[in-house]
């Protein structure tokens, strides 16, 4: 069995690239290799088909994670479509206008695309599942294929006939005259908007769209290390097209809820202790709660207020890479303010030890310093 060649190094990428940087070289690749510009190239036609998978693969948030953390292992390949089949297929006409693309032969390539609309919907999660990542269901109104008619928009028992304004072509020819001679301009036909057959007798359910409303259930993998604002793609979760045309995309835009004792900053966590003054100065081992449990957390004698201290491997794991951020500890050493007399006492006479000026236990000194604050 063949080797895999690396996604990013079909594309020509690093493993940075943007996602805009990932679509701009499956486009010059897609010019570069398809058949139409390499007839009779079964080398150009092989490369074309690592480059397409390479950006399915890339382009999509989930997948690309995926691959990043497991390579190859990550990826379903029974997932991946057919370049010149279906799926895959209709990468390079999505990018080029369908029909051929700029190589042409394309034929009919005046038709509507007549796939259906990419949805959104907002998914609400909890740190720690950004964190370690899980599943979610989410529920959205969308179009599915009407059951009635089995999509073709027609009446049972009946069937749609072809327009006979643009002879089934989806697109109406015209010719003008210019001072450069005649002129021939193709518009999407008005009868039929596009789609090259008219319906006589229309579905009562669906009023001949082919395609009906309903509420569906999808489960939504959340990627370990994903991020307040980021959005995942479901390829093929959105609405499907008129009459029996193609699916779209669904687009999950996640919101991450605040924790109440963790802040996210890029794959670290930060959280704020607050300590008592004799523990900063004689140091203290204290139970310190992770997202992962209990951990030991050493505060060394001397510590003083800002002192960061670092629990690594207990952050974020890296989305599209190895590892994980750390969990910053940022230390608040607190000062009494509710001393009882015998503590008084006590730090009066470790004043005195360190040679150390302090306010006298003088009931008129104390109430001028109140005073002072009113």
């Amino acid at each position: 069995m063949a080797e895999q060649r690396d996604y990013y190094d079909i594309l020509e990428l690093g493993r940075d690239a943007s996602d805009a940087e990932i679509k701009k070289a499956y486009r010059r690749l897609a010019r570069e290799l398809h058949p139409d510009a390499n007839p009779g190239d079964p080398a150009a036609e092989e490369r074309f088909r690592e480059a397409a998978i390479a950006y399915e693969v890339l382009s999509d948030p989930e997948k690309r994670a995926r691959y990043d953390r497991f390579g190859h292992d990550g990826i379903d390949a029974s997932s991946l479509g057919d370049v010149f089949g279906g799926g895959l297929g209709d990468l390079f006409d999505a990018f080029f206008g369908g029909g051929g693309g700029p190589f042409g032969g394309g034929g009919g390539g005046g038709r509507v695309n007549n796939r259906g609309e990419d949805l959104e919907t907002t998914l609400q999660i909890e740190l720690d599942e950004a964190v370690f990542g899980g599943h979610h269901d989410v529920t959205i109104r969308t179009a599915v294929a009407c059951d009635t008619c089995e999509a073709t928009g027609a009446a049972p028992g009946t069937t749609s006939e072809s327009c006979d304004e643009c002879g089934g072509a989806g697109q109406v020819r015209r010719v003008r005259q210019s001072i450069l001679g005649q002129m021939v301009s193709a518009t999407v036909c008005p009868r039929c908007q596009g789609l090259g057959q008219i319906i006589v007798d229309p579905c009562a359910n669906c009023g001949g769209d082919g395609r009906e409303v309903v509420e569906e259930t999808y489960t939504v993998e959340v990627p370990a290390g994903v991020d307040n604002g980021s959005t995942l793609r479901l390829t093929n979760r959105g609405a499907v097209g008129p009459r029996g045309g193609a699916v779209g995309d669904l687009y999950v835009h996640v919101r991450v809820r605040p924790h109440p004792r963790f802040e996210r900053h890029g794959d670290d966590l930060v959280h704020e202790l607050h300590v008592g003054f004799a523990q900063a100065s004689l140091g203290a081992a204290l139970d310190f709660e992770t997202l992962d449990g209990d951990e030991t957390l050493v505060i060394p004698p001397g510590t003083q207020t800002g002192r960061v201290l670092r629990l690594r491997g207990r952050g974020v794991p890296q989305l599209r890479g190895r590892g994980r951020g750390d969990v910053l500890v940022q230390v608040v050493v607190d000062v009494p303010t509710d001393l009882s007399e015998e503590q008084a006492d006590l730090l009066r006479q470790y004043a005195d030890l360190r040679a150390e000026a302090v306010a006298p236990p003088d009931e008129g000194f104390l109430s001028k310093i109140k005073s002072a604050f009113r």
